[in-house]
Parts: C-alpha cells; structure tokens; sequence
C-alpha cells in the first residue's frame, strides 16, 4: 500500500492557481533548455521514500482544505551551495482534484497514509471536476456536496 506526503501549497489560493504556476515554471525550463520536470524542494528528506515511490502522491493543503494531489516519480536528496541537506520531490505536473475536507495548517510535510488520504474527486462525486472549483467549495460549505 503506498505512502503519502501531505503538505500546505502556499501562495495558491485555488488548485487552478498551482496548475498555472506549474505550467509557467516548466514554460520557464524549456525556454532555458533544461529538462521540463516539475520538482518541489523541500528541507526535509523522506526516510520512507520507497514507501512514497510505490505508488505515493503529495496532497496539497489549499486554504484550509486538502484539494488535490500529483504522484510522486522520485525523492532525491541532495546538499544546497552551504552543505545544508535538502530534498528535490519530482512531481508528475497533472494535478488531480480530490474529494476536499478541512485540514489545520502546519510546518514542513506529513506522512498520509493511504488509508487517510481523500479519494480522487471523479471517484467521489463523478461529474464534479467539471464544475468551477469556487462552486464546489460553496456547496462543500453548505453540506450539499
């Protein structure tokens, strides 16, 4: 069973906001010539990074609700230009709605277990990604979704 990360995706106000800042940050990469990955660094290094290479994602936490996930493809520890240990997480760029519930803020990432982590919102409620994502937060808050 695969392991999760959970993390807040700060400065995004909605899942369309780090959905634009993805596709601009590998627009960025192609025009300089580097490989298009999309890749979040973290100061942490995973000590369970198989566990998160089998099948893992990382689920954002945006605004106070876990909204969506990407797969993690791989965990790639290394030491920035002070020798300070850091981790790369290379991330598939879709980014995959899930069925959102409330989530505190906190520091760093978490582990998620498989079992905890929300399911994907077409699995949940088919026909709801098709829906804005402000519509689906106000009938989340009234309890109709």
């Amino acid at each position: 069973m695969p392991l999760h990360l959970i993390k807040l995706c700060v400065g995004c106000d909605s899942i369309r906001d780090l959905e634009d800042w993805i596709k601009q940050k590998l627009k960025d990469k192609r025009r300089r010539g580097e490989k298009p990955e999309h890749v979040h660094r973290t100061r942490m290094v995973p000590k369970r990074a198989a566990e998160l290479l089998d099948g893992g994602s990382l689920y954002w936490v945006i605004r106070g609700e876990i909204a969506c996930r990407q797969r993690i493809r791989d965990v790639r520890p290394f030491r920035d230009k002070d020798g300070t240990g850091r981790c790369a997480l290379a991330l598939d760029p879709k980014v995959v709605p899930v069925a959102a519930r409330p989530f505190r803020a906190f520091q760093g990432w978490r582990y998620l277990a498989a079992d905890d982590a929300p399911r994907d919102l077409e699995k949940a409620v088919p026909g709801a990604t098709a829906m804005p994502e402000k519509l689906r937060r106000e009938l989340r808050e009234l309890g109709l979704m």
